[in-house]
């Protein structure tokens, strides 16, 4: 569709074009819509459009005891699905005044850090391959499937994972899985100083992103930025370091920051916190060997009323059947309380708000969604620019469909 533009009298008219970017086009990394008004290649306007895969999560909660609210929370990002997972629990834990163990505090950090790289990797694999160099993702991707294989030993599911329980895990790790998670670490730091090689310091790949889809530390605050987007524009904000949560205080990591907010320091700031990753899960399997005897078989914490008991147990004792019986027909009650509790996403502040009735079921929750914020942002940061600089924009926020329309 073409619109003409009045110009003052005397001048030639000015012809623009409306393109569709999106919804569903290989370039839009899931299913979203962008209306843009362009001239020749130079974007004018963005209109930017979502609800396309909305699955009404918020609604769904309302009817499901907590414990079967976590497989729904996988498919909202579903690059790092496992800190959705535990950011739920986490909510959960919160209302109902549990505190875990420290085992159970170490081992979920070394599943979220996991996490964080596994969605880190495929950002800024695809940040290459939108400007032009493929090579990098196949790299990359390989080391996505070790981390998914650590994850199918633990909990028996790769993508999708509801890994973890209310409480800690259902099961213990395996010495299979710290087999596969001393594999990964060992050789996950050479690919990635490969990677680095292959884009920081390329030409081609500078002159894509250094300036490209830039944002101030002010506007970026102003939009309700978190994570790797808001710490490239130089602002220092880490939910793991301001409001700590499973005993991330007990680590020894650095919150790298950039200063210009472009696509080019959102790809350093993203690698430089695979690095640090690695360092957080070192040494939270250091902490993890140093349990001995009974105390390296914890996993869970005691809260038999929200954990579901061990079969055998359920077949020899009744106090074990009454609360696998109630558990799995949903009627254990819920303490009546109004709490919010936010983790570091792999994209920023991921955080429920959560509201319970004393009912078996919560009576409101409300997901706070990063890439909601980012998108609002969208068009303001294309404007201005190329057709290839919006696509290569999008890439570098890290925008996903299924946590987006949540």
């Amino acid at each position: 569709m073409s619109e003409h533009i009045l110009l003052p009298e005397g001048s030639i008219e000015k012809q623009t074009t409306t393109l569709n970017l999106g919804p569903t086009h290989p370039a839009t990394h899931g299913v979203f819509q962008n209306v843009l008004e362009l001239d020749g290649e130079r974007i004018l306007k963005a209109t930017s459009t979502v609800g396309y895969i909305h699955r009404a999560f918020e609604k769904l909660a309302e009817r499901r005891p907590l414990y079967q609210i976590t497989p729904i929370t996988d498919r909202l990002n579903y690059c790092s699905s496992p800190i959705n997972n535990m950011g739920w629990h986490l909510t959960c834990e919160k209302l109902l005044n549990v505190q875990t163990p420290k085992r159970v505090d170490y081992l979920r950090v070394i599943i979220m850090e996991l996490a964080r790289i596994s969605d880190h990797l495929i950002c800024n694999s695809i940040v290459g391959v939108d400007s032009g160099a493929y090579s990098g993702f196949l790299y990359l991707m390989q080391f996505r499937e070790l981390i998914y294989e650590i994850y199918e030993e633990i909990c028996g599911s790769r993508l999708t994972t509801n890994i973890g329980r209310i409480g800690g895990f259902e099961r213990n790790f395996t010495n299979t899985a710290f087999e596969k998670l001393e594999k990964f670490l060992k050789e996950y730091p050479k690919q990635l100083k490969e990677f680095e090689n292959l884009f920081t310091r390329n030409r081609i790949f500078i002159d894509r992103t250094v300036g490209c889809g830039p944002i101030t530390a002010e506007r970026a605050l102003n939009y309700g930025f978190t994570g790797p987007n808001l710490r490239a524009a130089g602002v220092d904000y880490d939910v793991r370091v301001h409001t700590p949560y499973s005993s991330y205080e007990d680590f020894d990591f650095t919150v790298p920051v950039g200063s210009t907010g472009d696509c080019y320091d959102r790809f350093l700031v993203r690698n430089e916190e695979m690095w640090q990753s690695l360092s957080i899960i070192e040494q939270a399997y250091q902490k993890v060997q140093e349990f001995k005897g009974k105390d390296a078989e914890v996993y869970h914490a005691d809260v038999p009323a929200y954990y579901l008991p061990e079969k055998k147990d359920v077949y020899t004792k009744m106090e074990a059947l009454i609360y696998h019986f109630k558990i799995i027909m949903g009627e254990t009650e819920i303490p009546a309380g109004e709490v919010y509790n936010s983790v570091e996403g792999a994209n920023g502040e991921l955080g429920y708000y959560l509201i319970s009735d004393g009912g078996r079921t919560p009576y409101r929750l409300h997901f706070r969604r990063p890439c909601f914020i980012y998108y609002q942002a969208y068009p303001e940061l294309i404007q201005g620019g190329m057709i290839s600089d919006a696509v290569i924009t999008m890439s570098s926020l890290n925008l996903i469909a299924g946590e987006l329309d949540a």
